[in-house]
């Protein structure tokens, strides 16, 4: 840390009884001088040479009769104790000069007028030329600039706070580059995060947008971002967890003096954040809303972050988007709502402007056909989404209307296939036995029976939850995929026979790959128009059981039965 000592004499002159600061130089005191509290018991000429304001306030106090006068200096700044230490460099005893009281005692001889005009090697010129020095360090500028704010009024008008933002810039944006061509991380790490810690919330902003105008990295910007809000704000230190939402009666929240203050800080912070996508992790932008809520931070800071992480949905995990509703009329448990903006601004951004126009269909073995790249996002959320309805589902206070709004969120394009959605309108449809059947008809419409798996369709065939309606279309279309499946195969099958055959050129004289050949083929031909029959079948059937769900209920086992034969 930078020093400069000056003076040659004892400070055994002076000496502090209480509030009362007194020179026992052995003359009488002619001169009092009160800041703030404190009485300073002092003689006028060394005063006087060195400060014009005190010559001028001497000056017209005089009393004739000889009596001590009386000045008020209230509004020095830095008070009695930058008021001391002028005063013994008035006298010329000794004292040191450090980045911790540099500021306070430049804006104070400024204050007093202590220039070239009125001595030598002056406070104004001494102090101002040891702030050069002290700015050539970046500990010692953090130091200064973190005593600016005790004299900030004079500390701005004289240029000081923004030399000190200017000489922390460059170094900070100097070490990054450095970093960054050294490929190092950890030197950065040292001395950028826990001194920025040092200042306050307005100066580190100050310091924050300076770097960020001069170039660096934004990665390095949130770093420092994400440690300031883990050093002030401790519920960012926890590990997110559903009980999260009673955090506030359990006192393990801010108390109510600095939860204020903390909700600002957030609130500031998270305007900070570089504009650039991925530059901070999804799971720790869920950790800041889950605190914003908390905090009850202004809608317009929730917002910022539920774009945000809306921009990088594609990227979340499920355990994270599990947020408890912290609202005050708290209907389900989850917070629903959250969610479907935050699907609503990944919608904004990611859904293709040629997508109705563009629909995709699914191969048997359930595999997208066309535009897989531009969907790779898109099919990661709808998957992530089908997931969160299965966790929520089991909500009983989650209503119909709400799950089907979230559902559709998502276009039906996005989902190769269904099951997880079947999977989740399964649960609801479970923790909800209460749904009369044109409820659960139309609720099942949210899902494409013709994008389920053999196994999905296995199921929602013998799901006793499902509607009659939906358990025929399932049947139907797995039907029909069977047989465009064992179509293809018998197609291929021949062209295969017919290439073998046009590449030899001869036929064999015994005939026996041929009428192998043919015999497969005619199998197949049987079991296509076998299963052509079993579908006229099932239709008859169907109109026979009407609606009554216990005759219907026999039917899937019936029909399984016959496929697995």
């Amino acid at each position: 840390m930078a020093l400069l000592k000056l003076g040659s004499k004892s400070d055994d002159i002076f000496r502090r009884d209480g509030q009362t600061w007194v020179c026992t130089t052995g003359l009488t005191s002619d001169v009092t001088i009160e800041v703030g509290e404190t009485s300073f018991f002092l003689h006028k000429f060394p005063l006087l040479s060195r400060s014009g304001l005190l010559k001028k306030l001497m000056a017209g106090s005089s009393n004739e009769d000889g009596t001590t006068s009386i000045l008020q200096l209230h509004d020095v700044p830095g008070g009695d104790k930058t008021f001391e230490i002028i005063t013994k460099f008035c006298y010329g005893v000794k004292l040191e000069i450090t980045p911790l009281n540099v500021v306070s005692l430049r804006c104070a001889s400024e204050y007093l007028q202590m220039n070239e005009n009125y001595g030598e090697g002056n406070l104004v010129d001494l102090t101002e030329t040891f702030l050069n020095e002290v700015f050539s360090s970046w500990s010692d500028s953090i130091r200064a600039l973190q005593t600016c704010e005790e004299v900030e009024p004079y500390a701005e008008q004289l240029h000081i706070v923004s030399r000190c933002i200017d000489s922390l810039t460059i170094k900070a944006c100097s070490e990054d580059i450095l970093c960054s061509e050294t490929k190092s991380q950890a030197s950065i790490d040292d001395w950028w995060h826990e001194d920025l810690c040092m200042l306050s919330l307005p100066l580190y902003k100050r310091l924050i947008i300076s770097v960020e105008s001069k170039g660096m990295k934004p990665e390095n910007i949130v770093a420092s971002l994400v440690y300031y809000l883990r050093r002030f704000i401790p519920l960012m230190n926890r590990q997110s967890s559903f009980n999260d939402k009673t955090s506030v009666s359990q006192g393990t929240t801010p108390s109510r003096s600095s939860e204020a203050n903390q909700r600002t800080l957030l609130e500031e912070i998270v305007g900070l954040i570089p504009n650039k996508k991925f530059v901070i992790p999804s799971k720790y932008l869920l950790r800041l809303l889950r605190t914003a809520m908390i905090l009850h931070a202004s809608s317009s800071c929730i917002e910022n972050l539920e774009k945000r992480i809306g921009s990088q949905l594609d990227q979340v995990e499920l355990v994270d988007i599990l947020i408890p509703n912290m609202g005050y009329s708290v209907e389900t448990l989850y917070d629903i709502d959250c969610i479907q903006r935050i699907i609503d601004h990944f919608m904004s951004m990611y859904q293709p402007a040629t997508a109705s126009a563009t629909p995709l269909c699914v191969n048997e073995e359930g595999s997208l056909i066309g535009g897989v790249d531009a969907l790779t996002p898109m099919t990661v959320v709808a998957n992530l989404l089908d997931a969160y309805l299965a966790e929520v589902a089991l909500d009983v206070n989650l209503k119909l209307p709400k799950f089907q709004a979230l559902a559709s969120s998502i276009p039906d394009y996005a989902r190769p296939l269904d099951d997880g959605l079947y999977h989740a309108i399964d649960v609801y449809l479970k923790a909800h036995p209460w749904l009369i059947d044109s409820e659960r008809e139309q609720f099942c419409r949210l899902m494409n029976c013709q994008k389920l798996s053999l196994e999905a369709s296995t199921h929602a065939a013998q799901n006793e939850r499902v509607p009659l309606r939906v358990i025929v279309q399932v049947l139907f279309f797995e039907q029909l995929r069977l047989r465009t499946s064992i179509s293809s195969w018998l197609f291929v099958s021949d062209n295969l026979e017919t290439s073998q055959s046009g590449n030899l050129g001869i036929t064999r004289s015994n005939g026996n790959g041929q009428g192998d050949t043919a015999q497969g083929g005619e199998n197949l031909r049987d079991r296509v128009s076998e299963l052509e029959k079993e579908c006229s079948s099932i239709r008859n059937e169907l109109k026979k059981l009407g609606k009554t769900k216990r005759g219907w209920s026999i039917f899937p086992r019936i029909f399984f039965r016959k496929r697995s034969s």
